[in-house]
């Protein structure tokens, strides 16, 4: 992530607005974060403080934590030496990422006392430490293991900042002269700036490169990059085209091209706090969108050679005629048969030319005996078929349905929506339902929803449930519905009433089925439209599953800019 030095310059600017404040609480929901509850004369705000691997950082939060029920040790600690101790300064060393917050409290005999907490946000060794005064630590998060660490993080020990490495102060070099090295320099350029200037991520390098590929001058870069350290100011994040969270910084950035989408904020804690929620949001949603995805993937594998028994067995039924025309055939010729005879030679009176057709007999059984089996044998097997008939018919309709479930998942951005899916599989059986929980009706703020130019409301099923929801339950007979031709995907209808529907609308309508559905990277979609009046749920369906008649077929391109 791009949590580096010159980021951090930039919150810890933002954070000194809370010089002054009193911490009124402390918190510490995981054994990661710390929360500290800070307040003076017309301001409140939550301070969050996170080693975690990959998120260190500080930074004010308006997200709320749950926190445990009884107090880990440190949090205990710091609520001994911080409770009511005033913020005096904040600090950062050079453009490294630690940041130290500097606290006038008041110790047990009534004296007051100088206490630091150190913010070492710093990969995997990320830490808080509590010191006193003259630098000895009173406590930390994370103590060194004595055997192997190259510095002493134990309460007791004498602090001593992370050592550091050898690189440049960007903030005190020569520009001009740096440009002229780095242009001399083989190799990458972004690396050459990292491996030399302090503070800058790889983000941030690689940026300065990106600019200098698109012909700008070294010189400009670096000057224009610096200018945010001082002067300017830009809280960004750079999104995915799923809109997935990737990068944020403190300058602007265009590498990533037009595809990826950039989002200003008011200040660096509030990108900080989206991009996180966000980011961790996302974590869980691939995480219990995994779990359903193996959960369908296992049954629709399990479904598919289902199928493929039943159809070979299904093939077998092929015969069926068969037996029933020789039992007709022995039953006709039972006085030309004798006992034990292993076979007939008898005339196909079924044939037009009337040939001789061998039947083979079971000596042991009488004539009419084998005749009566040809008859059961046919009878089992015609029942055979039909049920095998309906059974594959239902598979059919499994995997149709399963192919459905994956693409709304595909398609899901939020926990809520897997919420939803994971309900609907447990309705359907496919998925113990939590014994603690009880089931809630979706609400239909979760539809998604657009507006035609000439006024129509549009609704689009996000999945199976709500494909039901609008279709069945909300629509009038006269409003027009939409679907992507023999493909999984969203239920589109349009709420005209009967009205009269524009050319536009229903393209727009087709496109929006078109791009919410298994076909969405593809062109020229086929997407058949009709009458909600001409579209059924046939009784025992699944979910999202209906029948429909007297369509019309339109072809689009299922892009959203065309929307």
């Amino acid at each position: 992530m791009a949590f580096d030095g010159g980021f951090l310059k930039k919150t810890v600017a933002e954070l000194k607005e809370a010089i002054d404040c009193h911490i009124d609480k402390i918190y510490q929901p995981t054994r990661d974060e710390l929360v500290f509850l800070l307040r003076k004369k017309g301001f409140v705000k939550r301070l969050l403080v996170t080693v975690k691997n990959g998120s260190a950082r500080i930074n004010f939060t308006e997200n709320k934590y749950e926190n445990p029920d009884v107090p880990p040790n440190f949090c205990m600690l710091l609520r001994k030496y911080l409770s009511s101790a005033r913020l005096t300064d904040i600090t950062q060393l050079g453009l490294e990422r630690v940041a130290e917050l500097v606290f006038s409290a008041t110790n047990e005999l009534g004296d007051t006392v100088k206490l630091s907490l150190v913010c070492e946000l710093i990969g995997n060794q990320a830490n808080v430490i509590l010191l006193r005064e003259d630098r000895t630590i009173i406590d930390a998060l994370r103590h060194s293991d004595v055997e192997t660490a190259q510095r002493y993080i134990l309460p007791g020990a004498v602090y001593e900042y992370p050592k550091k490495l050898e690189k440049l102060d960007p903030l005190e070099i020569d520009i001009n002269a740096f440009s002229d090295e780095l242009l001399k320099t083989e190799g990458e350029l972004w690396k050459n700036i990292i491996n030399r200037l302090d503070g800058f991520s790889p983000l941030v390098c690689r940026e300065i490169e990106h600019r200098v590929n698109c012909k700008e001058k070294l010189y400009d870069a670096l000057c224009d990059v610096l200018s945010y350290l001082t002067t300017k100011s830009k809280a960004v994040m750079i999104a995915k085209p799923d809109g997935t969270p990737l990068e944020f910084s403190y300058i602007d950035i265009n590498q990533y091209g037009a595809d990826y989408k950039k989002r200003e904020f008011d200040s660096f804690s509030e990108l900080l706090d989206a991009f996180y929620t966000e980011k961790d949001t996302a974590a869980r949603i691939a995480s219990s969108a995994h779990d359903i995805i193996r959960l369908v993937n296992n049954l629709k594998s399990r479904t598919e050679k289902k199928l493929a028994l039943r159809l070979n067995e299904l093939k077998q039924c092929e015969n069926r005629e068969t037996f029933r025309i020789y039992g007709e055939l022995l039953k006709a010729n039972l006085y030309r048969i004798e006992n034990g005879s292993k076979f007939a030679v008898v005339s196909n009176y079924y044939d037009e030319n009337m040939a001789d057709v061998k039947i083979p007999l079971n000596p042991a059984l009488s004539p009419a005996k084998n005749a009566e089996k040809y008859f059961k044998d046919y009878k089992k097997t015609y029942t055979a078929e039909q049920t095998l008939t309906a059974l594959t018919e239902q598979d059919r309709q499994e995997l149709i349905y399963f192919d459905s479930v994956l693409d709304s998942i595909s398609r899901s951005v939020t926990l809520a929506e897997i919420s939803e899916i994971r309900e609907e599989l447990a309705d359907a059986g496919y998925l113990r339902k939590a014994v603690a929980s009880k089931k809630k009706k979706q609400q239909n703020s979760a539809l998604k929803e657009e507006i035609s130019r000439e006024g129509y409301r549009i609704l689009i099923g996000k999945n199976n449930t709500q494909n039901d929801l609008i279709t069945t339950r909300m629509a009038s007979k006269n409003d027009l519905w939409f679907h992507v031709k023999n493909i999984p995907g969203s239920h589109v209808v349009v709420f005209c009433e009967g009205g009269a529907v524009s050319e536009e609308t229903v393209l727009k309508a087709a496109r929006l089925a078109a791009q919410n559905s298994k076909a969405a990277t593809s062109s020229q979609v086929p997407v058949d439209y009709t009458y909600i009046k001409n579209v059924k749920k046939p009784n025992g369906a699944k979910p999202g599953m209906v029948i429909y008649t007297t369509n019309k077929t339109v072809y689009v391109n299922p892009c959203k800019e065309e929307l």
